[in-house]
Order: structure tokens, then C-alpha cells, then sequence
């Protein structure tokens, strides 16, 4: 071989490698993690070698990364584990197995030998357990994130009601999608759009659904900028900035509302993504 068909040759080995060659994966955004701390496992039960068998399921190259949601059991009877990963509607097939690739080794490292738990990620959440968590809403062990920037009064009750009719909107809209999610945007005021996402497991019959979401936003408190809720069975979340990718999801916008807008600004600070807990309520036993 020539040494000009060895340099081409060479030069599309490169090539074919460097593009197919996949850069280290981010670390996913962690957000929560809750362990119910009332049951535990040994290291040598067979609840463990069950719980490892679901975790490697779950985050095989073969899971259900293009629809974002999968469900797997392992074992029988009273070691029999069950669980799932959601992944957040708008993220690409990359990220969501990104992220439950990382979710599985996080999550046993935060609950050591609890025979339940559930992590949450700005990408996706993972969950198992020792009952059958299949199409069966969870509303305990809620938890509530809120912005650091408020609302100010004279705003307040218009931008409740602008929150809440938009989610009450969206959740319907969600319940009745296959892959039960759906953002929306709309119009608050002086350059500034509302921004909406709610997520329900699909494995929820559309009934369900609405009814995890009615908790979710029940939950809600509207004082702040922006918040979000967890539940182990869906979660929602408003911001007045863009936190999804909008490119990625069917998002249709709502008019602005009717009534005008006051010309108070909302804050003259940035629009932080800062959050605090608020509450994190323990799943009964």
C-alpha cells in the first residue's frame, strides 16, 4: 500500500472513530431523593440480587430510551422488586439514558439497603420498590420546590389565576396523551411568557393522571416566580423562563390573558433557577 492510500486510509479511520466516538456523559441535575427507611434488604438476600437484576434492566441498551418511560420486575412474593424510569418528555434518547444510566448507581448510594426509593433529576426520575408501584398513583411523599423571587402583591391574584388556569389546561391536555405530558406558554406581561410543563407516568389510566396532577397543583403555592412539585406518580412545574426544550415537544401557545397587564415589574433580578424545598412528606409504611 502507498503511503497516500495509507494516510486516506488512516484519515478515515480517524474520522469513523472520532464521529462515532460518544463523549462522556453529563451528570444529571439531581433535584431530590426520598427512602422510605422502614424495610431494608442485606447485602446477600435475595431482595438485593432481585434489585440488582431490575437496575441492570432498567438501564440496558435495549430499554425504552426513545419513549422516555420503562417498567421492569424482578423476582416473586415478598422479594419480588418492581420499578421504573420516567424521563422528562422534551429530552433527547441521549440524555434520558444518560440519565437513568447514572440513576441506578446514584440512587443506592443515597438509600443504602432500603427496599424503596425514589430519585428525581431535571432529566428523569427513577423509582422501585418491594409492592407493585404499576399503574397505581402515589400521592405521599410529595416535595415542593419554589423560586427564590416572589410575586409582587399587587400582581398576585392575577397571576394566580393565570397559573392555575393554564395548568388546570394542561393537565387535562396531558391525561390525554399517550405519553401523558404537556407544556404550554403564554403570555404574563412586559416581554415576559409563562412557562408550564406537567408529567404523569404513562402507565396511568388518563383518570389517574388527572387526578395525581389535581394533587400536584392543589399542592402549589403560586407565591413565587416559579415551582415545581414532585410526586412519585407525576410532577409539574411552571417558570417564568424557558426550562424545556420547546424544539423537542408539541407546545402550543395560549393567548395572553385578558385583563391588562400592570406595568410593575415582576423583579428586576434575573430569572434564577435557584429552588428551596419546601416540604418533603414520608411515605406511610
Amino acid at each position: 500500500m502507498s503511503s497516500r492510500a495509507s494516510f486516506i486510509f488512516l484519515f478515515l479511520f480517524l474520522y469513523s472513530f472520532l464521529t462515532s466516538f460518544r463523549a462522556t456523559a453529563e451528570i444529571p441535575i439531581f433535584v431530590h431523593h426520598y427512602c422510605r427507611n422502614t424495610t431494608r434488604y442485606t447485602a446477600n438476600s435475595t431482595y438485593f440480587t432481585n434489585l440488582k437484576t431490575l437496575r441492570s434492566s432498567l438501564s440496558s441498551t435495549n430499554a425504552s430510551y426513545s419513549t422516555g418511560f420503562q417498567n421492569a420486575t424482578a423476582g416473586q412474593a415478598r422479594d419480588m422488586v418492581t420499578g421504573l424510569f420516567l424521563c422528562r418528555g422534551d429530552v433527547s434518547l441521549e440524555v434520558c439514558r444518560d440519565c437513568v444510566s447514572y440513576s441506578v448507581k446514584d440512587i443506592v448510594t443515597r438509600c443504602p439497603n432500603q427496599r424503596e426509593a425514589t430519585i428525581y433529576y431535571d432529566e428523569c426520575m427513577l423509582r422501585y420498590s418491594d409492592w407493585n408501584i404499576f399503574s397505581n398513583v402515589t400521592f405521599t411523599g410529595e416535595f415542593l420546590m419554589y423560586n427564590d423571587y416572589k410575586i409582587l402583591s399587587e400582581d398576585q391574584v392575577r397571576f394566580e389565576n393565570l397559573v392555575l388556569t393554564t395548568m388546570i389546561e394542561v393537565a387535562s391536555a396531558a391525561a390525554n396523551s399517550s405519553r401523558r405530558f404537556c407544556t404550554r406558554e403564554t403570555t404574563w406581561k412586559d416581554n415576559l411568557d409563562l412557562y408550564v410543563l406537567v408529567q404523569c407516568t404513562p402507565d396511568l389510566t388518563s383518570e389517574d393522571c388527572v387526578r395525581c396532577l389535581d394533587q400536584s397543583i392543589y399542592k402549589s403555592r403560586f407565591g413565587s416566580v416559579g415551582e415545581r412539585l414532585l410526586l412519585p406518580s407525576c410532577n409539574s412545574r411552571y417558570e417564568l423562563y424557558k426550562f424545556y426544550n420547546k424544539t423537542d415537544v408539541n407546545t402550543t401557545p395560549l393567548p395572553p390573558p385578558p385583563l391588562e397587564a400592570s406595568t410593575h415589574p415582576v423583579s428586576s433580578a434575573p430569572r434564577p433557577r435557584v429552588t428551596h424545598p419546601v416540604s418533603s412528606a414520608p411515605r406511610s409504611s
